[in-house]
């Protein structure tokens, strides 16, 4: 398996909200995968929330109270990697906004902010990973492209090229990718009926596409297709992080 010389030998990994109470398979894949490509993985205990939600709903202060969190359990680490675009997206993109005022704190901000990454993003851009094996099954598979995933950490591309590695002609592409599936945060609920109208219509693209498996790099917008999908009675589909996919290659796992 291939990484490059200057990668960081051992990440931090930010398991996220999502990710801890609803999906903690996807953190065990993040931990199988990235010491499968020799690197050494931490768990600070002590870590919370990013303040995402707060922010989201107008809530600077405890945002900013829980960014400086953030920055006391993983200003030390190496690499800090995600299994969660919108969660990266805060830490990148929002935190040093929020303490535009205070030069010393939003410097540290904006190096932290360099060294954390979004799982897929870390294995393509920081390890150089190009040449995963492929899955034992290839089932017919597609891949929603989450907004935070294209337009906040900017990673276009990198989880189709892994997924056509993986599945080769059984990945068959989601119409509208990059359209949103209607979660949003707080979104969903301030406006049900959009989002209820947005997730119809991404259920209808990923059912046109024929696939029985569904993946993203966002616990919640897959949370929330799932939801919707159990609604439909669409009950043949599966719902899985990337990184369970990859890690599923990687140890053999003939699911």
């Amino acid at each position: 398996m291939n990484r490059t010389a200057a990668s960081p030998r051992r990440a931090a990994l930010f398991l996220t909200c999502s990710a801890d109470t609803l999906y903690p398979s996807a953190g065990r894949a993040c931990v199988a995968v990235l010491e499968a490509y020799g690197v050494g993985v931490e768990f600070p205990p002590t870590q919370t929330c990013c303040g995402q939600p707060w922010l989201n709903t107008g809530n600077p202060e405890e945002a900013r109270r829980l960014a400086r969190h953030f920055l006391e359990v993983f200003e030390a680490a190496d690499a800090v990697v995600a299994p969660s675009a919108s969660c990266v997206d805060t830490v990148r993109n929002r935190y040093p906004e929020l303490f535009a005022a205070e030069p010393g704190l939003r410097s540290r901000f904006e190096a932290l902010a360099g060294r954390t990454w979004e799982f897929c993003e870390f294995l393509h851009r920081v390890l150089g990973v190009c040449d995963l094996p492929p899955a034992a099954a290839a089932v017919p598979v597609t891949y929603h492209s989450t907004c935070r995933t294209l337009r906040g950490v900017g990673l276009d591309g990198v989880a189709e090229t892994y997924l056509r590695q993986l599945y080769g002609d059984a990945f068959v592409s989601l119409p509208n990718s990059d359209t949103c599936c209607g979660f949003g945060g707080s979104f969903s609920v301030k406006l049900p009926e959009i989002s209820g109208r947005l997730l119809r219509d991404k259920l209808d693209a990923v059912a046109a596409t024929g696939a029985t498996l569904v993946t993203a790099l966002d616990l919640s917008c897959l949370t929330h297709l799932a939801g919707g999908a159990k609604r439909l009675g669409l009950n043949h589909l599966r719902f899985a992080h990337l990184a369970e996919l990859i890690a599923e290659a990687v140890a053999g796992d003939r699911r």
